[in-house]
């Protein structure tokens, strides 16, 4: 899974998460995307008049980009791609700390038969023209709209209590309250501003981790790859890589954390934002 949040208004990036978008449907199999949600809140079939009105939401008024896009795989499962896009007004009184956020998902195929070289170069493809503040790609429970709380949850706890470098993603949710907090060390960490810059800077994270691949790139962003290959972070057979450590122990001044009287969701992502720090 590919996710990526980003401090500007909506009206200024959605050509640009429009041209992300294109991107990934070239890289996935054609098809593969067939239902999107309604401006009713109704599952509707991906034909020329749905792509159609997911243009619009994005390019034209009045929407201006501003809302949400969902597209699925299917209708009636979590299935293994799928596209997430919510576009927030920074300012937003109806949200804690807003941000306009997107993700990308694909199954654990698709890495296994293009490899890892594929899928980073995708993407870097994918985060080319997006002025993130944020970004990463991880192995990840697939949960459209945050839906992994409403599958076995003993079993997605049993998950999440072993692999540690699995991500409970909830794109939707995050994309009100995280403003330009991190939400952790990942195989694919992107960085950009105000949160590289909080961060120290480039030179300042090359200094700190020495043994770990970082790569610039343009408008103050940056890329840190934790590994050839993701680590699903198997507590059970090793401990926690140390590189997966220190990146976390750098970050974990801007974590994004719930404050306040806490709901059981929002203890249990303190905690899992937590869990590879120091």
């Amino acid at each position: 899974m590919v996710s990526f949040f980003v401090h500007r208004p909506p009206e200024e990036v959605a050509p640009a998460i429009w041209r992300a978008l294109r991107t990934y449907l070239r890289a996935i199999p054609p098809g593969a995307l067939g239902w999107y949600v309604s401006e009713e809140g109704e599952m509707a079939p991906l034909d020329d008049t749905g792509w159609e009105n997911v243009r619009q939401h994005l390019l034209e008024s009045p929407w201006n980009g501003v809302g949400a896009i969902e597209l699925w795989e299917s209708p009636s499962e979590a299935g293994s791609y799928h596209f997430e896009y919510y576009g927030r007004r920074i300012n937003d009184p109806v949200f804690k700390d807003p941000i306009t956020s997107v993700s990308f998902t694909f199954p654990t195929e698709y890495l296994v038969e293009r490899g890892t070289a594929h899928l980073r170069t995708l993407a870097l493809e994918l985060a080319r023209e997006l002025p993130f503040s944020f970004g990463y790609a991880s192995p990840a429970i697939i949960s459209p709209q945050g839906l992994f709380g409403m599958g076995d949850w003993s079993a997605i706890e049993a998950l999440m209590a072993r692999y540690l470098g699995l991500d409970a993603y909830h794109t939707r949710e995050f994309s009100s309250v995280i403003g330009t907090h991190a939400l952790g060390a990942y195989w694919l960490t992107f960085l950009g501003q105000p949160l590289l810059g909080q961060l120290g800077g480039v030179e300042a994270l090359r200094q700190a981790l020495p043994d770990t691949s970082l790569l610039p790139l343009e408008d103050e962003r940056l890329l840190i790859t934790l590994g050839e290959w993701p680590d699903a972070i198997d507590t059970e057979k090793a401990a926690v890589p140390s590189p997966y450590r220190a990146l976390a122990s750098l970050l974990s001044p801007c974590l994004f954390e719930y404050t306040g009287d806490l709901n059981g969701f929002e203890r249990l992502m303190n905690q899992w934002h937590k869990r590879l720090c120091p």
